[in-house]
């Protein structure tokens, strides 16, 4: 008997996550049906969006199921298989992380070309991470040749790639916000922003004024609340705003106030749209033909914070919500070899 770890959900939480929200459980790795593979996960990722999964509250997609292993994107190596399509050795990616071993349809796993990339990559830049970035700056809030554009959580996974995505699409001046010194540095000194605004600082609208004084064009808004609010009063004429996210009120208890400010959306004809990553699936292999280019030729900087074994993921997702990650937060599988 093979033993597979997992991470299940013992109990939904009541503002911020904890580590008794969740469960380690040994259990025996399972046999594939016909046209099912099972693989060994070597990599995970944790996202913001499964704090909203925790609660059992209608949203884009289904919560956790109390008792049961989490989900989310995963790597690994196929171990065994009842299906031609997806032979023993390949490297897939897949939905069913928090876990070592996995047994899903053939149909629901996409093998990934290791020699293109590092099979972490495709749950990062080369994965819906980097693809919320592109479908976010070329269709919700496309940027145009001399924009001035505004990343909210800059130095997180999507915002990282953003910022240097908007300089390739000719943005003229590109702005970030992280939260405190070190990061607003790595903005500066790594991943090429012209300017940094430090959230922990306060008063984002007179920092914002500062790193632009004549208005911005684009912003990506992964927070929402106090960011929202700023970015709205500093749009100009046209501008377009991508709403990707507001992990700042993802752990209320109380609903956050809204910006008081938006009938300055109005008044400059600005455009502000929601955006989930799955509408925009069909741009992955325009995406990924970009970006792993980019990539190779060292064009495009990604960083990942790594955490150690299936038993530590809870803490990797609370570290994400507490904004613990520079760049893509990943958790390295013991079951890997």
């Amino acid at each position: 008997m093979t033993v597979s770890q997992e991470i299940r959900l013992a109990s939904r939480p009541v503002g911020e996550p904890s580590a008794a929200n969740f469960e380690l459980v040994a259990t025996e790795a399972p046999e594939p049906g016909e046209g099912q593979i099972v693989v060994r996960n070597t990599w995970m990722s944790v996202d913001p969006y499964m704090r909203g999964r925790m609660d059992d509250a209608p949203s884009y997609i289904p919560p956790f199921a109390l008792g049961a292993a989490l989900e989310g994107s995963a790597i690994g190596e196929v171990i065994a298989s009842r299906s031609a399509a997806v032979p023993v050795g390949a490297t897939v990616s897949h939905f069913l992380g928090w876990r070592e071993y996995a047994v899903l349809d053939a149909a629901a796993a996409t093998v990934v070309d290791v020699s293109a990339a590092a099979p972490e990559a495709y749950l990062g830049a080369l994965g819906t991470t980097g693809l919320t970035a592109y479908a976010a700056l070329t269709r919700t809030a496309p940027v145009h040749e001399g924009d001035v554009v505004l990343v909210s959580a800059a130095a997180g996974a999507v915002g990282s790639v953003a910022g240097q995505l908007a300089r390739k699409l000719g943005a003229s001046r590109v702005i970030g916000s992280a939260g405190g010194p070190d990061k607003t540095k790595k903005l500066l000194d790594v991943f090429g922003f012209d300017a940094a605004v430090d959230h922990r600082r306060g008063n984002l609208a007179e920092q914002l004024a500062e790193a632009a004084p004549e208005g911005i064009d684009v912003y990506l808004d992964a927070v929402g609340g106090d960011h929202l609010q700023a970015a709205v009063g500093a749009m100009r004429t046209g501008g377009r705003i991508a709403l990707v996210g507001a992990i700042s009120g993802y752990n209320a208890t109380e609903r956050a106030p809204g910006p008081d400010n938006l009938f300055q959306v109005a008044a400059r004809e600005v455009t502000l749209r929601g955006m989930l990553v799955s509408s925009h699936f069909d741009l992955f292999p325009e995406w990924t033909g970009k970006a792993a280019g980019w990539l190779a030729d060292g064009s495009l900087h990604t960083e990942q914070t790594v955490v150690e074994g299936i038993a530590q993921a809870p803490e990797a997702l609370l570290g994400v919500l507490r904004g613990a990650n520079t760049g893509k937060m990943l958790v390295r599988l013991g079951a890997q070899r």
